[in-house]
This record gives C-alpha cells, structure tokens and sequence, in this order.
C-alpha cells in the first residue's frame, strides 16, 4: 500500500471514530464512513431506529435486538439515496460481525478498514472469503 493511501485510510478512521461520538450506546460507540472516490458518501454510528428511544441497552445492560450496527446504518442510508456504494470503501472503528459482513458484501463494497477487532471475527473471515480487501488500522 502507498503512503498516500496509508494516510486517507488514517485520516478517514479518525473521522470515523469522531463520528462514534453520535452514538448513545453506552457499552461501545461504533462509527462508520462510506467513502468513493475520496468523498465521503455515507455515515452511519450504532443506536436504535429512526422513532425509536435513543437507549441501546436494557436495564441489565445488555444492547437491545433492534439496535443497529454502525456499518448498518450507513448502508442503509446510501440505499435510500441515488447513490451506489458499489466501489466503495468502509471505515468503521471495530470488525463488522458476520451479519453487517453480508451487507457489506451484497452492497458491493471491496474494501474494510477497520480500528478493533470485534469479539467474534467471523465477519473478517466472511469478508476475506468473499475477496473484499480487509485492513485492520489501529490507533
């Protein structure tokens, strides 16, 4: 990889980690940026649907079934745009889990960058299996 590369794939992680900030879950804020030929063209952060209680966990602290991942969030912003994400890279601040890697892969994103692992990692090996380019980039 260039270094010219090396330092968008930076710059871009460190907007996505601006962008967790948005989140109202407690036990992890998670962001993520969708970007196509260097504009970003969608983002998205974990928390609950639109009309929904901003509260991602339940009195015991454990998340909510119906809170959305980040990566989630903003594929699913770009499908309600004329935009296509086809192409595009997605910066996110930890591993996609398996079922945000079947999004990605169906949304026709080729490239991952990622800051964390997430506990599970089946997401990554999903991702690789189905040839879209993984780069874990921490801090």
């Amino acid at each position: 990889m260039d270094s010219k590369q090396l330092i968008l794939d930076r710059r871009y992680m460190r907007m996505a980690r601006i962008w967790a900030e948005n989140s109202y879950c407690n036990r992890r804020k998670v962001g993520a940026l969708l970007v196509k030929d260097k504009m970003i063209i969608s983002d998205g952060y974990n928390g609950t649907p639109s009309g929904f209680e901003n509260q991602c966990e339940d009195a015991d602290n454990v998340s909510k079934p119906y809170v959305l991942h980040a990566e989630a969030n903003a594929i699913t912003k770009i499908a309600r745009s004329s935009n296509s994400s086809e192409g595009a890279t997605l910066y996110v601040t930890a591993s996609p889990c398996i079922e945000c890697a079947k999004l990605i892969i169906q949304a026709g994103i080729v490239r991952v960058v990622y800051g964390e692992n997430y506990r599970i990692i089946d997401g990554i090996e999903l991702l690789r299996k189905a040839g879209v380019e993984t780069l874990m980039l921490e801090e």
